[in-house]
């Protein structure tokens, strides 16, 4: 099992390298540290200026254990003390400050999404307070025109498993399980993968039959609706105009009526006296 490293790595190394006479490969190795790191704190070329902190005031070193390593330099130095984890205190949950303005697209999703969630769950899970719960339920909340329901995991709000685990919770709670949802009918094939490589070339080669056909079949209707128009067309240039049809017939010259000579004889002639 590895060795706990100090609770500071690089303040320690730095503390050690100046008031101890310990190795660098004993420092890196205890800090867990590169060995080209410790020297460079120790030439003083490192990127970051580290203040030393003293490991025998934390009790993670003694001056025995100190000691030991400096009158052998293959020793390798142990953990006294291993530093305390530090464990989150209950309370709302910490969101970076960039992040605050999504919770309230992520609670309105979670209430849409997940009604059986409790807004003691919702609180822990986002970070909030059950007022603005309740005022983005009841649509009092003074942003609400903006808020749009959104994923709290695409969101950054709370992982994925976090979102899963409360949610499985409170479908417990409700009285939904798992086993109790209709269960899906596994279907084992059988078949080895020569199989089914053979019955997806079949398949494949009816699919691109069947298209040929089709295509075919649209290429011999759109001959005949062609032909179709042809023939309209043809038929249409051979008939008469219709305003040729009803033009009225021409009307008969009207003869003429001829006068007949008048009897020049009878004329001439006087009434008898």
């Amino acid at each position: 099992m590895a060795q706990a490293t100090p609770l500071m790595p690089h303040a320690t190394a730095t503390w050690l390298v100046d008031n101890t006479g310990l190795s660098f490969e004993q420092i890196a190795e205890f800090c867990g540290l590169h060995i080209l790191e410790v020297q460079a704190m120790a030439d003083d070329l490192a990127g970051s200026k580290y203040t030393g902190r003293d490991p025998l005031h934390s009790g993670e070193l003694t001056q025995e254990e100190i000691a030991r390593g400096e009158a052998d330099a293959s020793y390798e130095l142990k953990m006294q003390k291993a530093p305390v984890e530090v464990t989150r205190t209950k309370g709302p949950r910490y969101t970076p400050v960039s992040k605050r303005q999504d919770k309230p697209d992520g609670i309105a999703w979670i209430l849409r999404n997940h009604p059986e969630i409790s807004d003691a769950q919702i609180s822990k899970l986002i970070g909030t307070t059950r007022n603005t719960i309740n005022a983005i339920r009841e649509r009092s909340h003074w942003n609400i025109q903006n808020i749009q329901p959104k994923d709290p995991v695409t969101l950054g709000l709370c992982s994925q498993r976090e979102l899963d685990a409360v949610v499985a919770k409170a479908a417990k709670r409700a009285g939904v399980t798992e086993s109790e949802a209709p269960a899906e009918e596994v279907v084992v094939d059988g078949r080895s993968d020569k199989e089914k490589l053979i019955e997806e070339l079949r398949a494949e080669r009816e699919a691109n039959a069947k298209a040929a056909a089709e295509a075919a079949q649209e290429a011999e209707a759109e001959a005949w609706l062609e032909q179709k128009r042809a023939a309209e067309e043809a038929d249409e240039a051979a008939a008469p105009a219709p305003e040729d049809a009803f033009a009225p017939a021409p009307a008969e010259e009207a003869e003429e009526p001829v006068e007949e000579p008048a009897d020049e004889a009878g004329e001439d002639e006087t009434p008898p006296a």
